[in-house]
């Protein structure tokens, strides 16, 4: 769960507390500026330009020899020799500089003495850590050093995470011996964690396996677990000693010691640690990709003081594991990745052309890949999924994502509701049951799928236009066992109201909802491999659309020059027939039977015809040859012009024009678009069916897009005339194609709309019609996107 919700849960199980113990000032604590050290040793911050001291911890008194209340303000060579003040200057310099450590004879008077001075730098100022260097102990460095080295090896060799981590526990136990040693692995960033490995004395009761919620460690201090890899406490009863000043004087805040080993612990952390029994803890980060992934958290029954060498050892030993991790994982996904491109190269070539319905034909073997319950692929806003059904709603918010990653890009969850959830688009409810030793009961509650809803995902990118291939996995609920109840982290523990005691015995087990299955490397190995197989696919057809579309492309040139060519070049022969049948009937009409007279005048009239079908021919020509010029144009003015035309047809056959008050404006090639209007308003005057109400009505209307996700303006001419019989409504837009006599309603070349078509597509638009016998036919066309230069040529 993630930790919103169990932060609500808390605060919730807090208000039962008597007293009133409120967690959220533990979220809240600033536990970098608590103003203290823990007390075995002594912290100086000095200004790193002038050498003075600026901040002292109190006991700098019995173990440097000089109070704090004098040192501040003053050189910090009083107790520190110039040769190592300025080897701590040179040791931290530069940008990024890391903290260095080194022994140094420091003090004055009888307080003089060897020192380990740990330095790092916060912001403008040295931090100097002095703890006392007993010399009866003496570090035995290069067997120590050997022991590293052993620990190294043996981490090395480790195969798998869980191994990786048996192997630190059992090292980091071994060199410091801690009662009990245990790697914890977050569930995320933000939730709970759970106890993979462990090495404890018999004493001690085990954890292994055991959850603990994720308010045990608030995000403040997951932030400085994050920026430094080791944090010990030598003693939860240590009593913390103070600074001097409490507040800088610069700041007006106290001093920040984020980077401090001695800081003093928040009394919230120390209280939990009493109130699990344990006295002295270390804890050292692990590390992911710059992220915390857990932490091998150590804990002893007495106080506990590790010398830097120790500690730097375990610092270095937890930097190895966190690259060890990283190595396992990357081995796991390159192994997944070998193994899975077989399996997914031989699911690819199930796929042809129409990817879609070749997908939904194998969906088995698409499922099988990743062992999912479902598989999606959405393409230009069309979702084809089989199996586990993909809600609309939650492909659109996928799609969404999938615009924002790079192409390529593998993302999955085994927690789909929870993350939608936070992002404000998820609902859902859930429940869980459990029971402890004689106490506890637990429902867990938040925002999960139903048990037949997508609870894991498993995504890959396919463009930036939020296209993408999908596996989904429905909810699979996982018991848990925890070392508390999550319920109720806050209860009055043996020393106040505190955070809830461990290690009581107790084990509350749950059921967790709203989960799926985890993806395994293997698996997202195989969706990237899926990935470049479908976009090689994609691309092949692509470009073999493409040649193909430049063959048509040259073909309807080639058309276009032929037709222009022919309708100009036939035009003048045409012509000299007709002239010489004229001239023969006006120069020897009276030497003419009537038979020769009537076929010249047949001649006439079909070169006649003949003539208009070339122009007809030479104009459609023009129009495929031609640019379309947009402007934004007020309809009502090219329906006027159109009216000028077609209006003396309409009102010879009787029809009314209908039309609202205003008709708006559309970016269209005028002259183009009242070529169509006149077109369509001529076809509604031939074909008015013989009754009193004939009618056209011309408006705009809202439609649905092509595609359907959608909707734009479409300009209907309707009118109630004889309309045009279904199985032949496609043919009305061929050239040349009249479904009458050639004297029959009007006549006519059959060309006009065959013209409105080409028209509408040159501007990207679409025309269709809807129609039925002696009740009328209604014509739409769309004018395309403008798009962004539509003012230009097209």
């Amino acid at each position: 769960m993630g930790d919103d919700w169990l932060s609500q849960r808390a605060q919730a199980a807090e208000q039962a507390v008597p007293g009133g113990f409120d967690l959220s000032e533990c979220v809240r604590e600033p536990i970098h500026l608590l103003g203290g050290v823990q007390s075995y040793g002594t912290l100086l911050a000095v200004d790193a330009a002038t050498g003075l001291v600026d901040t002292a911890a109190a006991n700098t008194g019995p173990l440097l020899g000089v109070t704090a209340e004098d040192l501040v303000g003053g050189p910090v060579t009083r107790v520190v020799e110039p040769d190592d003040w300025n080897e701590a200057l040179e040791a931290t310099s530069g940008a990024d500089a890391p903290s260095a450590a080194l022994p140094v004879t420091a003090g004055t008077g009888s307080s003089r003495g060897t020192f380990d001075l740990s330095v790092h730098r916060s912001g403008e100022l040295l931090v100097l850590e002095f703890e006392p260097r007993d010399e009866r102990q003496a570090f035995l460095f290069s067997g120590f050093y050997q022991g590293v080295r052993r620990a190294l090896a043996r981490l090395r060799s480790a195969s798998t995470v869980t191994d990786g981590c048996r192997t630190a526990v059992k090292e980091i136990r071994s060199l410091t011996g801690f009662d009990r040693v245990v790697a914890y692995r977050f569930d995320g960033p933000d939730g709970p964690g759970e106890v993979v490995a462990e090495e404890v004395t018999e004493a001690w009761e085990p954890w292994l396996g055991l959850w603990f919620p994720a308010t045990d460690i608030p995000p403040q201090a997951r932030r400085l677990y994050q920026d430094n890899w080791i944090r010990v406490i030598t003693d939860v009863d240590d009593p913390t000693v103070r600074l001097h000043p409490q507040v800088r004087r610069s700041t007006g805040r106290p001093l920040d010691l984020s980077g401090a080993a001695l800081r003093t612990v928040s009394e919230f952390h120390l209280e939990y640690l009493r109130n699990i029994r344990v006295r002295s803890s270390m804890s050292v980060s692990v590390m992911r990709e710059g992220r915390l992934w857990g932490l091998i958290a150590c804990h002893g029954a007495e106080p506990k003081v590790l010398a830097p060498e120790v500690r730097s050892a375990c610092e270095l030993f937890g930097a190895a594991f966190s690259l060890q991790l990283a190595a396992i994982e990357e081995r796991e996904r390159a192994d997944g990745f070998a193994r899975s491109g077989a399996r997914a190269g031989a699911v690819a070539e199930l796929l042809d052309a129409d990817v879609e319905a070749s997908l939904l034909r194998h969906e088995e073997a698409f499922r099988g890949l990743t062992n999912a319950d479902g598989v999606a692929l959405v393409r230009s806003g069309r979702p084809v999924t089989a199996g586990l059904p993909l809600p609309d709603r939650l492909a659109s918010e996928l799609g969404r994502r999938a615009a924002l990653m790079t192409p390529g890009t593998v993302w999955a969850t085994d927690r789909l509701p929870e993350l939608l959830a936070e992002a404000g688009t998820g609902t859902g409810t859930g429940t869980g049951t459990g029971t402890g030793t004689g106490t506890g009961t637990e429902t867990e509650r938040g925002p999960i799928a139903e048990p037949d809803g997508v609870a894991g995902l498993l995504m890959v990118s396919l463009g930036r236009s939020g296209e993408f291939l999908a596996w989904t996995r429905a909810e699979r609920p996982m018991p848990r066992e925890w070392a508390a109840d999550p319920a109720a982290p806050v209860r009055v523990g043996p020393r106040g109201e505190r955070l809830t005691p461990r290690g009581s015995g107790a084990v509350f087990r749950s059921v967790m909802r709203g989960r799926s299955l985890p993806w395994t490397a293997q698996d997202q190995s195989a969706a990237l491999e899926m990935w470049r197989l479908l976009t090689g696919l994609v691309l092949r057809h692509a470009n073999e659309l493409g040649r193909l579309n430049d063959e048509l492309r040259m073909i309807n040139v080639d058309l276009d020059s032929f037709a222009h060519a022919a309708a100009h070049d036939l035009k003048e022969p045409l012509r000299g027939i007709s002239n010489a049948a004229t001239f023969t009937l006006e120069d020897a009409a009276d030497d003419l039977d009537a038979t020769s007279v009537r076929r010249l005048e047949t001649m006439q009239r079909l070169a006649g015809r003949m003539d208009e079908l070339l122009n007809s021919l030479l104009h459609y020509a023009r129009l495929g040859r031609g640019g379309v010029e947009r402007t934004d144009v007020p309809l009502d003015d090219v329906v006027d012009a159109a009216l000028e035309v077609a209006g003396p047809r309409l009102a010879d056959e009787h029809v009314t024009v209908v039309r609202p008050a205003t008709l708006g404006r559309v970016r269209a090639d005028p002259d183009r678009l009242y070529e169509i209007l006149v077109n369509l308003l001529v076809n509604a005057a031939k074909y008015a069916a013989d009754r009193p109400d004939r009618t056209v009505e011309i408006t705009v209307v809202t439609v649905p897009t092509q595609d359907g996700a959608g909707r734009e303006q479409a300009v209907l001419v309707r009118d109630n005339g004889i309309g045009i019989p279904p199985g032949r409504q496609s043919e009305v837009f061929d050239l040349f194609r009249r479904l009458h006599g050639p004297a029959e309603y009007g006549g006519g070349t059959g060309v006009g709309l065959a013209v409105v078509k080409r028209i509408v597509e040159r501007h990207g638009g679409r025309l269709w019609l809807e129609s039925e016998p002696g009740q009328g036919t209604a014509f739409y066309f769309t004018l395309g996107d403008p798009g962004p230069a539509a003012s230009g040529s097209a």
